[in-house]
């Protein structure tokens, strides 16, 4: 048995796409809205809370989306976090075109911004700041308005599918949780 782990340098975008599909991602959709108050927006997998004080999120918008142009320019966006039974949303959202919306029920949230009806939660955000990430952006919002949370269970993506929670959920102990979104302290704690 070899020493080192297998692996290769020589790879192309279809398998690098492929082994980054082995973590499980929640799914969301970014809103805004134009300037002639239309709604716009686009799923995201590449989501994650970023810091807890001061309140900051971000997600990774490809550099050629046309709603992230629209996003950009508001200065403003909603993280419409998605529930199992809304992957018809997800699809809406991921396909081209230009009206997403039709045939999805949503709300302005208090920035004016578009709250998909039944979401697992939402955050308003005010961008923050935008830096370069290859051929996506990375985009840092500080969250303005905290959604309500509803008890349900969240759209999951890996390897290129939607996949649900259906074992019962383990919670671990409220200090551990804790240090595991804020630990501060090298990786000892694992």
């Amino acid at each position: 048995m070899s020493p080192h782990p297998r692996g290769s340098d020589d790879f192309d975008p279809r398998q690098f796409r492929t082994a980054m599909g082995q973590f499980c991602t929640g799914v969301t959709v970014i809103t805004t809205m134009t300037t002639d108050d239309v709604p716009v927006g686009f799923a995201c997998q590449s989501f994650a809370a970023l810091s807890l004080d001061p309140p900051l999120v971000l997600f990774c918008p490809m550099k050629t989306s046309r709603s992230w142009k629209v996003i950009e320019q508001s200065g403003k966006f909603c993280v419409n976090v998605l529930s199992t039974n809304q992957q018809d949303v997800s699809a809406a959202f991921g396909a081209p075109g230009d009206d997403k919306f039709a045939g999805i029920d949503w709300d302005p949230s208090p920035l004016g911004l578009p709250v998909i009806r039944h979401s697992l939660s939402w955050v308003d955000c005010t961008l923050e700041r935008v830096d370069d990430g290859g051929d996506h952006f990375i985009a840092i919002g500080r969250v303005q308005t905290l959604g309500e949370v509803l008890q349900d269970k969240p759209l999951l993506f890996y390897r290129g599918g939607y996949l649900s929670t259906e074992h019962p959920r383990v919670t671990p102990a409220q200090a551990e949780l804790e240090n595991f979104l804020t630990w501060t302290g090298g990786d000892t704690w694992l």
